[in-house]
């Protein structure tokens, strides 16, 4: 599939892009943890990128994005974020993200009101408890050896370094071994209509996917059948064959463009 590409500095990073398709307001794509654009969206974005214009990012320290030297967080990618959505002249977009892309999303939401339109958020998390018991112990242990295999194997094919793949590794797993519950407030605070997506058998919790749509005033919630990822064809979850990501593309597709939102 056909699509543009670029670069451009943000915040002192070097953060690559891809533009798919066409439209007015943009649908902009967050990956999740340890992955890349492709990683994360490659079996939905054609269904995604059919009618409307569709921006996916590499972010700080993944695929074809350079690093700095403070860690990753989930406030900081929304600000990279902000800032390429400036850099490319965008004042307002859509945005969607999976797993760490689906709260970096929400902070898109909280921290830069007026550049969102709609959200969604797949897999999202903002509580430690809204994730399934043993993952903070895994954490602690995790190692680059455990990251699994598809992953890195896509990290190396368009990264400038195989060295970042460990800074990668290492960042991320920091990053949710410090992570904190955010303030309940914060998710009062979004504007924007949100549809929030969870898989039935994912890694954040059916409870806390529904807590979160219940505090965002105009949210959504759809829980698919599934384990993490596997509604929007990530590579680790998807099944060959499956109709599930066009599925979620096409409710996705109808949520964007439903004139009478809940806000």
């Amino acid at each position: 599939m056909y699509f543009e590409s670029g670069y451009s500095t943000v915040n002192g990073l070097k953060m690559y892009y891809q533009i798919h398709g066409s439209g007015d307001i943009p649908l902009v794509l967050l990956h999740g943890g340890g992955s890349t654009i492709e990683t994360t969206f490659a079996n939905i974005l054609p269904f995604l990128a059919n009618n409307r214009k569709v921006i996916g990012v590499d972010l700080q320290a993944h695929g074809r994005t350079g690093d700095r030297e403070a860690g990753v967080s989930f406030a900081q990618d929304a600000d990279d974020v902000a800032a390429l959505m400036e850099n490319l002249g965008i004042s307002q977009a859509d945005f969607m993200g999976f797993s760490n892309g689906g709260s970096s999303v929400l902070q898109i939401a909280i921290r830069h009101p007026a550049l969102v339109r709609k959200i969604v958020a797949v897999a999202a998390c903002t509580k430690r408890s809204g994730l399934m018991e043993g993952f903070f112990d895994f954490m602690k242990t995790a190692s680059l050896e455990n990251m699994p295999a598809p992953l890195q194997q896509a990290y190396l094919e368009v990264a400038e370094s195989r060295e970042g793949l460990q800074v990668m590794h290492d960042k991320d797993r920091d990053r949710m071994l410090a992570f904190t519950d955010w303030p309940e407030e914060s998710l009062r605070s979004i504007q924007a209509p949100a549809l929030i997506i969870a898989g039935n058998r994912d890694v954040i919790t059916i409870e806390h996917t529904t807590e979160i749509s219940n505090l965002i005033p105009a949210a959504e919630l759809l829980i698919l059948p599934g384990v993490h990822g596997e509604c929007i064809g990530e590579i680790c979850a998807f099944q060959p064959g499956s109709k599930l990501p066009e599925f979620t593309a096409y409710i996705i597709e109808e949520f964007l463009e439903r004139q009478d939102s809940l806000a």
